[in-house]
This record gives C-alpha cells, structure tokens and sequence, in this order.
C-alpha cells in the first residue's frame, strides 16, 4: 500500500510539473517568437507575393513602431492599399471603380492592424481575458496546445501552438457573417528569423474552398521609413 501510495504520488508530481498554464504556454509562445524583444526595433519592411487562383500579385508591407502600417497589393495593374497611421486607417480599392481613399470601419481597422508585426495579439487577448485552453491537439503529426480566442461580434479563432517550438502551426477562424458561419484555417510555415525578427515565410489559408498562399520573398529591419509613408493623401 505505501509503495502504491508513493507511485501515485509520483505520477501525480510528474504530471503537475508537465502541465502547463495558460499563462505560462503564452509566455513561451512569446519568447520563442522574440516577441519579448520586438519593442527594441523601429521598423520592418516586407516584399511578398500572394498567389490564388493561378494569379501572383505582389504586396509590399511597411510597419512602424508601435502601431502604423501599410499593405499595397497589386492586382491587374492596379493597386489595393490599407493604411493606417496612428490615428487613422484608409483604404483604396480601385476593384470597386473608384480610386479614392475612403475611411475604414471600425472592424477594417482592426484587421487591418492584426497584420502589423509589432502587436503580440495572443499576450493581449490573454491580458483581456479572451483566451481559454482547449486541451491539445495534432498538426501534421505535432503535439500541439489548443488555445481559443473569444472576438468581437461573436467570432472567435482557435490556435494551434507546437508543444515543443512555441510556434503556431495552425489558425481556424470562425467568422459569422450575415448569421451564416465560415470556417478559415491557415498554416503559417518556413519560419525564420531575420536580424532579430522571426517570421513564417510562407503562411497557407483555405476557405469556402479557395486556397491563397503568401510567401516572404524579402524582410527588412529598421531601414528607414518616413511617417508620411502611412498617409494617403
């Protein structure tokens, strides 16, 4: 009985020091990411293509410490921006017929910032109290912890973080639209750190059956970028 008594124990000991809180996996995730340390650069400049249906369109993304950034992407000929610079966010769609700038709302600017580097969502969604942990899950054969996001407008987004790396291996989000639900999984892969900064290189997102794939083609880190770079005249 006491060496029954003693193995439970054991067992009971070994399990508490291998389960981890909520707070602890995000405070790995944080470190692995060396998003501790992105406070300590000014910007970062990103050449891309994005590629769907056959298509390649180029993007370019330039952030600014803390909070500005800009995205143009080019289509036909043409290009799509987001801008936002601090205090205000713009977006011009010439897909839509006209080429002025027109103001985002409220839920455009918001996307529009969850793309900028310098913002560790996950830290403040934690801080908010909107993640839980859902357990573990698999990716591609990866341990992986299962955590859920509670958003605005009754929308929410699962990650899915490598047990062993910190890093994210899978997003699902489920955005409802119009009382219809829609399921977007993305895979974020090829990370690599430059000067600092650890990013996926190539991130994979499906929906409602159409696939698009992003791929880093070139980053830069604190190269220069002038505030006005951000306003759409």
């Amino acid at each position: 009985m006491k060496k029954l008594f003693l193995a439970v124990s054991f067992l009971l000991a070994v399990t508490a020091l291998n389960a981890q809180s909520l707070e602890d996996i995000i405070n790995n995730y944080t470190v692995a990411n060396k998003l501790d340390k992105i406070s300590n650069f000014k910007t970062i400049h990103v050449s891309a293509k994005m590629s769907m249906m056959g298509m390649d369109m180029p993007m370019e993304m330039w952030m600014k410490n803390p909070n500005k950034i800009k995205i143009v992407t080019s289509m036909n000929g043409q290009d799509m921006v987001q801008a936002f610079d601090g205090e205000k966010g713009y977006t011009i769609s010439p897909m839509t017929g006209s080429t002025a700038p027109v103001e985002m709302t409220a839920e455009q600017l918001k996307n529009a910032t969850m793309s900028n580097m310098f913002n560790n969502y996950m830290a403040q969604y934690l801080k908010e109290g909107k993640l839980t942990l859902e357990g573990e899950g698999n990716v591609n054969g990866k341990p992986a912890f299962k955590i859920k996001a509670s958003l605005d407008g009754g929308n929410s987004a699962t990650m899915f973080i490598d047990k062993s790396t910190y890093l994210i291996l899978k997003t699902v989000t489920d955005v409802n639209q119009g009382g219809m639900t829609m399921a977007m999984e993305s895979f974020p892969s090829d990370y690599k750190e430059t000067n600092g900064i650890l990013l996926p290189m190539k991130t994979t997102m499906s929906a409602s059956g159409m696939e698009i794939v992003t791929t880093f083609t070139k980053v830069e880190v604190d190269v220069p970028i002038e505030d006005s770079v951000f306003k759409i005249k």
